[in-house]
């Protein structure tokens, strides 16, 4: 969706989050529904390829003694424990946009400011003329992914 305000443009944008290959999210109860308050209780599930298994695509779910688990770097850096937690995917997002922003060729007459937000990622672009846009990223998952 997007508003005007003033001298201002508010876009809001909603990101929907894939889970990685061979991975699922699980939405787990909170409180006796199904309905999250915040993003801890979506829990990041390997999924078993035992089924499709082949001499050459092991099952990641159940390791043989030739095969560990490993766990990608990414879902290291945005999930405490199994669940992802939503202030570390707001920080990498943010940290993604302001060093993409560099390659732009618009990032010399724009200047981005990445706004202070936990659980989004706002950013504020402000331009040769007074009008500023300001953009809401909030971050979401398909229930039955993938």
């Amino acid at each position: 969706s997007w508003s005007i305000f003033e001298d201002r443009i508010l876009y809001q944008l909603l990101v929907f989050l894939q889970p990685p290959p061979r991975h699922s999210f699980r939405l787990e109860l909170y409180g006796g529904t199904h309905q999250p308050e915040r993003c801890s209780n979506i829990r990041v599930a390997l999924e078993c390829t035992c089924s499709r298994q082949t001499e050459n695509s092991p099952c990641f779910a159940h390791p043989s003694k030739t095969n560990e688990t490993q766990n990608s770097s990414l879902l290291q850096n945005l999930c405490t424990g199994s669940y992802l937690d939503v202030e570390e995917i707001a920080c990498w997002v943010q940290n993604l946009v302001q060093t993409a922003w560099e390659h732009l060729p618009q990032w010399q007459d724009w200047q981005l400011t990445v706004l202070p937000s936990s659980h989004s990622c706002r950013l504020l672009l402000s331009g040769p003329s007074d009008m500023q846009l300001c953009a809401v990223l909030v971050f979401a998952v398909e229930q039955g992914s993938p």
